[in-house]
């Protein structure tokens, strides 16, 4: 099993590039804000509940 520290370590420019432009042909140049905005909005929310459930433990143990 390759460990994590081995596999970020293989990431580099030319593969973030061959990402991009893999993107590009699948959704089109048009669509890619909205996708992004979409992930953004769902990070927010994440975020945003996981702090309101450690707002609710800490309630709890008071």
């Amino acid at each position: 099993m390759i460990s994590a520290s081995i596999f970020l370590g293989m990431i580099g420019v030319p593969q973030v590039i061959l990402v991009v432009v893999v993107l590009l042909l699948l959704f089109g140049g048009k669509k890619i804000p909205e996708l992004m905005r979409g992930l953004g909005s769902g990070m927010k929310e994440f975020k945003d509940a996981s702090k309101d459930d450690d707002d609710k433990k800490e309630v709890k143990k008071d």
